[in-house]
């Protein structure tokens, strides 16, 4: 069943208004991502930086949506890579796609103001084995933070080399590692923190990591665990 089949000619006309589509583009199926709702306090940041940071999020979320959306009626036979309306959009896609899911791990596991792990967590035995001590993760990661051009830091499992590793994403796909599943993920674009630290980064870095949501990072590590035992055949 086609997906216009699905809605009624109101809903379409709609649609089609929304996305300046003519009457003889057929509505496709594509990806449709829904922003989610954060309610991130923290003392660490302002309720005004906090609510701009969200307001971009839900924008980046919009932008995938309408990308996605335009990749469905895009001409595919007539392609290049010097310049191309299709290339274009699968950039602008990752990006978007990219910068939406990142912002959501990284609201997800900030603003504990009751922040704390435990030694028998899988978090800290993980990081404890695969970085040699916590205490050598959170040097190498605030380090991370500290390299990124407007991007992240990040502590992913790379499932080639099944361990945990750290690595900076410049923007929001700029050198992102092949095979990687992120547990930990913080935000080092200006706008991140530009409000209330002004340039500086390195403050901001270092208060959320007094406030990591070790809850939800335990669960992903114990996700990443599965993912892993999948791998080798477990």
């Amino acid at each position: 069943m086609e997906l216009d089949d699905l809605f009624t000619k109101e809903a379409k006309k709609a649609i089609k208004e929304t996305l300046d589509l003519n009457d003889k583009k057929s509505i496709s199926e594509s990806f449709a991502a829904q922003p989610k709702k954060f309610s991130l306090k923290t003392d660490f940041l302002s309720p005004s930086n906090i609510q701009n940071h969200i307001e971009l999020y839900d924008n980046y979320v919009q932008d995938f949506n309408k990308v996605s959306a335009q990749l469905d009626g895009v001409d595919k036979s007539e392609v290049n890579s010097n310049n191309s309306p299709f290339r274009s959009l699968k950039i602008d896609e990752t990006y978007n796609m990219n910068a939406a899911y990142l912002h959501e791990l990284y609201f997800a596991n900030v603003g504990d103001g009751n922040s704390r792990i435990s030694m028998d967590s899988l978090s800290y035995m993980r990081l404890n084995r695969d970085f040699g001590t916590f205490d050598d993760w959170q040097r190498d990661f605030i380090a991370c933070g500290m390299s990124s051009r407007c991007g992240w830091a990040v502590t992913y499992l790379n499932i080639y080399t099944q361990s945990y590793m750290n690595c900076v994403i410049d923007l929001h796909s700029q050198n992102v590692p092949v095979g990687m599943y992120p547990v930990i993920v913080m935000d080092l674009w200006q706008h991140a923190y530009y409000r209330d630290y002004l340039k500086d980064s390195s403050s901001y870095m270092n208060a959320m990591m007094k406030q990591l949501r070790w809850t939800v990072i335990e669960s992903r590590f114990e996700k990443a665990d599965k993912v892993l035992n999948i791998i080798r055949g477990a």
